[in-house]
């Protein structure tokens, strides 16, 4: 995916500057996609270009002018169009994963020490939130309340799956414990696919 949609995105809730973007993008989504101040001046410049973006300089008596970036026509129906589509995320490549699946290689309580360590990593991650993401009252922030809700519902998924990951750590861990390998398959899958939606079933 690039980052000229996320920019537009951006641009699409209301005209900003290249310095509210960064701002935007530090509290928002940098858990989930990372891009520094010139990626994010840089693609300013090919949206421009490219008739997606338009700019006008804010004269400011007591600081320097201001370049305000306002989505166009052209670049609104650029970004729905790309809402209306399903971009895979990128290769995965978890090095947890990799010593995990060598696991079996190692003693059993070598392999509770690389869970362990997992599941203190996402419990460090978890207790960054509040103020990685500023979620505290000061740091509500000032778009359409409609806006800020989908903002904040990603946060919500990257929770939820902290959450996840460590009761399945937890299980693993019981399962070393209870040496369920002697089963082998049978003893570390636990959730068979495919899917069965209680709804319609």
């Amino acid at each position: 995916m690039s980052l000229e949609y996320i920019v537009l995105g951006f641009l699409e809730i209301g005209p900003k500057t290249g310095y509210d973007i960064k701002q935007l993008f530090d509290r928002s989504i940098s858990g989930f996609w990372s891009a520094d101040k010139s990626r994010i001046y840089r693609t300013l410049d090919k949206l421009r270009e490219r008739g997606w973006a338009s700019r006008e300089v804010v004269r400011q008596e007591d600081r320097p002018d201001k370049k305000l970036h306002t989505i166009t026509e052209e670049g609104r129906e650029v970004f729905h169009r790309w809402m209306e589509e399903h971009p895979m995320g990128p290769p995965l490549r978890n090095a947890f994963l990799v010593q995990l699946f060598f696991a079996g290689l190692v003693s059993d309580d070598e392999a509770i020490r690389i869970l362990e360590a997992k599941r203190r990593r996402i419990i460090d991650a978890l207790a960054s939130y509040p103020e990685l993401y500023r979620m505290g009252d000061p740091y509500k922030h000032d778009e359409p309340e409609r806006v800020d809700f989908f903002h904040w519902l990603t946060l919500d998924s990257a929770i939820w799956l902290d959450y996840a990951h460590i009761e399945w750590v937890d299980t693993a861990i019981d399962r070393i414990r209870r040496k369920d390998y002697a089963k082998g398959r049978d003893g570390a899958i636990t959730r068979w696919p495919p899917y069965e939606d209680p709804r319609t079933g």
